[in-house]
């Protein structure tokens, strides 16, 4: 297939690709047979999605799309026992990751058993430094002797040893990472990514899981004749934690996404209302702002400050107490960001001295805070395409997270070297994981992660491709047509939005934002205008070569938004790359 536009190489290093001829027919033919807008049709038939359910994907219903919660092992069994011990007024504890995903479904059960009247269960969360990811036999051993159920979120698969030290309690584990062969000794485990599940449900997050197992606590109330808690009013809390762990959102969770952006949007949860005070969000959430507004400053807890916070926060019914841990979270999400630039920084130059063609891109240093490696780790990534892990060193160990690219499986790798005794610890998902190493076996393990990772062919790809739905002129891009385009959403991870090229335009105005951000208007030349923005502008090439236009003019590519301000609605593109025109 020939570049798009012909731009075999843009300003970030890129090839632009276009459609595809079958796309654009089923486009063509879609906008015919349901008078769609073309470009709304484009942008479905990239999806696939078929003419005839058109409509249908336009308005998808969660009645629809959830699947039984009975497909997955051991629900039933895990929803009995949550039953049991509400209604028996038993103690219980939540085990939770620090995470999103883990404090969103800690504060689903939580919200959950306050809603059937249970007395307040004990939280957990445990510290990423002292006591790293997951259980452990100290903290199961101290619950296990004050409590009669032990309920893991988001957390507790692998944790065999830890799960066994939990002796006289029930322990029930709700997670979505990737079993081993064995489970560990509990009463129930409901994972997706069991070794012995079919994997249909596999692209669910943590508290997706959760909220099935709460979906059949349900189906058992209302066969013994009981009221169930509403359920529906739960969804922000799912869509917060698909979006923010970055699950795919296809199937029930493009469903779970949307019906919990509706939920969000009536401000009925204290703490999601505080954070969005916080950070100064003025419209109601979309998916954009779950994964790189809220998201963050909810993991800013786990990450630099107390490990709680997240799950607190979300779990609160207190307008005073949720404003208060927001404000805490917002000062540690700015400490956290002066941090993760230090440690960015010296990553990168580490990984560039050590090239960054190898399957694996990877960088270790002394100190690094264990709280911003993964994030440090997904920049890498998004630079180089290729799959990165970074460690904190501190003492004989490292600790480290890395992050993978579609099609090449991180998580498998890191278990083999486990079972390879080649680290401490480690697991984790296809795009995610976690590890542990020791300090002398840094250089072979990662050597061999490198060769692992080779198999499934992470060193034979280039820059990554520029996807490209088709061509717009800047006075196409209204609030109206944005507003059509999201009725296909929402977008993310398995679903990306449309992006578009405005081609042959000059620069306007240019100017820096900040730092790194730029801001600019591009004019056609025929009366057409439409300002953009390029957040991260200047971390690369793309900030200096468009200030430096000279009056050249540029092919631009990125996605359409509307800005609210002042009352009125206006479009701008978030520039994501341009390429120069003839």
């Amino acid at each position: 297939m020939s570049a798009y536009l012909g731009v075999e190489r843009s300003l970030t290093g890129r090839r632009w690709t276009g459609p595809g001829i079958e796309v654009e027919r089923q486009a063509e033919a879609m906008a015919q047979a349901t008078g769609l807008p073309s470009a709304l049709c484009q942008t479905l038939a990239r999806l696939g999605v078929p003419a005839a359910e058109a409509e249908g994907y336009l308005s998808p219903t969660l009645r629809d799309l959830l699947p039984d919660p009975r497909s997955l092992r051991d629900t039933e069994v895990a929803a009995a026992r949550l039953l049991a011990a509400a209604q028996g007024r038993e103690r219980i504890a939540i085990f939770a990751d620090y995470d999103v995903d883990g404090g969103a479904s800690a504060a689903l059960v939580i919200d959950w058993l306050r809603r059937m009247q249970a007395p307040a269960p004990t939280l957990y969360v445990p510290d990423r430094i002292d006591e790293g990811y997951g259980p452990n036999a100290p903290a199961m051993t101290a619950l296990a002797a004050r409590h009669d159920l032990i309920v893991c979120v988001d957390c507790g698969t692998l944790s065999h040893d830890a799960l066994a030290a939990a002796a006289g309690a029930d322990v029930v584990v709700l997670d979505h990472h990737l079993g081993a062969e064995t489970l560990p000794p509990a009463l129930a485990v409901v994972n997706p990514n069991r070794q012995d599940e079919s994997g249909d449900l596999a692209h669910l997050c943590a508290a997706a899981v959760v909220f099935l197992v709460l979906v059949e606590a349900g189906r058992q109330l209302r066969v013994a004749g009981g009221a169930e808690p509403d359920l529906m009013a739960l969804l922000d809390l799912v869509a917060l934690a698909t979006v923010a762990d970055v699950a795919p959102l296809t199937g029930v969770n493009r469903a779970f996404v949307r019906q919990g952006l509706k939920v969000m949007g009536r401000r009925a949860r204290p703490g999601l209302v505080a954070l969005g005070d916080a950070a100064r969000l003025d419209r109601p959430p979309a998916a954009y702002h779950l994964g790189f507004v809220l998201g963050p400053r909810i993991n800013a807890g786990g990450r630099v400050g107390q490990a709680d916070l997240g799950a607190r926060l979300l779990a609160t019914e207190d307008a005073g107490e949720a404003r208060a841990l927001a404000e805490q979270l917002e000062r540690l999400n700015e400490e956290r960001r002066e941090i993760e630039a230090a440690v960015r920084a010296a990553a990168l130059a580490q990984a560039e001295a050590r090239g960054v063609d190898a399957p694996l891109v990877w960088a270790a240093g002394e100190g690094w805070h264990p709280g911003v490696v993964g994030i440090v780790a997904s920049r890498l990534k998004e630079m180089t395409n290729r799959p990165a892990v970074v460690i904190g060193l501190e003492g004989d160990e490292g600790k480290g997270s890395g992050r993978s690219v579609s099609g090449v499986d991180l998580g498998a790798a890191v278990q083999r070297l486990a079972r390879e005794n080649l680290l401490l610890k480690g697991g984790g998902h296809r795009m995610a994981a976690g590890l542990t190493v020791a300090r002398d076996q840094l250089e072979p393990t990662m050597a061999r992660l490198s060769e692992l990772l080779a198999r499934q062919g992470a060193g034979t790809v280039g820059p990554a491709d520029l996807r490209l739905d088709g061509v717009l002129m800047p006075g196409a891009a209204t609030p109206e047509l944005v507003e059509r385009l999201e009725a296909a959403g929402p977008f993310g991870a398995g679903a990306p939005g449309p992006r578009y090229v405005f081609p042959d335009c000059a620069i306007g105005y240019a100017r820096a934002v900040g730092e790194t951000h730029l801001k600019l208007r591009l004019d056609d030349g025929l009366g057409g205008r439409l300002d953009a923005i390029s957040f991260g502008a200047f971390d690369g090439p793309l900030g200096p070569a468009l200030m430096a236009h000279g009056g050249a003019r540029f092919h631009f590519a990125g996605r359409l938004e509307v800005n609210h301000w002042g009352g009125r609605q206006t479009v701008q593109l978030r520039l994501e790359d341009a390429a120069p025109a003839g």
